[in-house]
């Protein structure tokens, strides 16, 4: 598995496929693997004719665990993304991220607008700048003793996966506590590239996806029918919106 440094940190990450390169960010509490890999998303993009990359964010997967909360702000997370594009000498790619790695994703198409050439933001709507994703109670239940301590049903939920996954859940607990940072109106409509904002229709966790892309000029959204936060990122309708979306010309 390749991995790259930056910042002092090691990242794992993974590079298939040829074409025009598009970089993955996962979720949180997710892997390069488990959001991407295993639902069919690297298949289908190499299939495609397409570079594929993905990363493990700081704290997930292969990647390095860091135990402070401050570390792992959406901004120092999204260089961590530009950092990866810069170690493969990439000099414009498409972007896709899930969740927390859409927050991280939008960051890094603000922190480098000439090199991102089409967003994709999957399983995050509004709460992008009106409320923080993800319940802080999700920290307590990493960090309890056991998961039969575990009362709150997502709680147990992000609990139960973690344990599955065998993830460091003190880092992912540091991780849920220092990545709830919204964006502002202000900076979501500075984005300047095309953007498809991708939400299931059984969704709470990601706010409504047609109040964001209000805010950001151009942009388009995708209802995925039928599916919750957890289901809808392999869902087939949405692959076939994002093979749409990135085969236009521009």
């Amino acid at each position: 598995m390749p991995t790259f440094s930056h910042d002092g940190i090691e990242f794992a990450y993974l590079d298939e496929g040829r074409g025009d390169p598009i970089v993955l960010v996962h979720g949180f509490g997710s892997t390069k693997e488990i959001n991407w890999v295993g639902p069919g998303w690297v298949s289908t993009l190499t299939r495609a004719g397409r570079r594929v990359i993905a990363l493990d964010n700081r704290g997930h997967g292969a990647s390095a665990k860091l135990y402070q909360s401050e570390l792992y702000d959406p901004w120092l997370m999204a260089r961590d993304v530009i950092a990866l594009a810069d170690h493969l000498e990439l000099k414009r790619f498409d972007l896709m991220g899930y969740s927390m790695g859409g927050r991280i994703g939008t960051c890094a198409a603000l922190l480098a607008p000439e090199r991102v050439r089409n967003l994709i933001l999957g399983g995050i709507g509004i709460h992008l700048v009106e409320g923080a994703g993800l319940p802080i109670t999700i920290a307590d239940a990493l960090r309890a003793p056991s998961l039969d301590h575990v009362t709150d049903p997502m709680g147990r939920t992000f609990r139960a996966f973690a344990d599955q996954t065998k993830s460091d859940r003190e880092a992912l607990a540091a991780c849920i506590v220092g990545s709830r940072r919204t964006l502002t109106r202000e900076e979501v409509a500075r984005i300047a590239v095309p953007t498809l904002i991708a939400v299931g229709t059984r969704d709470p966790i990601a706010g409504a996806a047609r109040p964001l892309a209000a805010l950001i000029p151009g942009a388009r959204t995708l209802d995925i029918p039928d599916r919750d936060h957890m289901v809808a990122v392999g869902d087939k309708v949405f692959k076939e919106a994002v093979l749409g979306f990135l085969a236009e010309p521009r």
